[in-house]
């Protein structure tokens, strides 16, 4: 592990010192974005990362989608109820166990999967100044921070 650079203590509590705030920062700008390209789906950002679970994974618990999200059920079903008012997922009890949920896509769900592709990746993509390999390297580095995070929310 390498040593991070000495910085004086009068900034540590700088604003542009912490990467908490950069990446709430970026993730704000997100929303942003895809606030506008969702709009034309009629989705928002939460109900658009059920739809991608759903989409690489087929049925699901909600609790696995949950855990692929890292959301509670208290967050996640209002945002499937709304799924299944669009028409775009049904929900259905499981008769081994009335307490599991699974979710399944409608049809017009499944059929969400090719537009949200042209909207939504390849839209902001083409918009952006930042390259793919970029966001390669930033997704990967973001991975690496996360499972240090939660080993270290481990041990406090």
């Amino acid at each position: 592990m390498t040593a991070l650079p000495a910085v004086p203590e009068e900034d540590l509590l700088r604003l542009d010192r912490h990467i908490c705030f950069s990446l709430h920062a970026a993730s704000r700008a997100f929303d942003s974005v895809y606030r506008i390209v969702l709009k034309d789906l009629g989705l928002t950002y939460p109900q658009y990362l059920v739809m991608l679970v759903l989409w690489e994974h087929g049925d699901l618990p909600v609790k696995k989608i949950g855990e692929r999200l890292r959301l509670d059920s208290g967050t996640l079903s209002p945002l499937i109820k709304r799924l299944e008012a669009a028409g775009r997922v049904r929900r259905e009890r499981s008769a081994e166990d009335e307490r599991s949920v699974t979710v399944r896509l409608t049809e017009e769900g499944a059929a969400l999967r090719e537009q949200a592709l042209e909207a939504v990746p390849r839209r902001i993509l083409r918009s952006s100044s930042v390259t793919v390999g970029e966001l390669a390297q930033l997704q990967q580095l973001l991975g690496r921070i996360t499972t240090a995070l939660d080993e270290a929310a481990a041990t406090l």
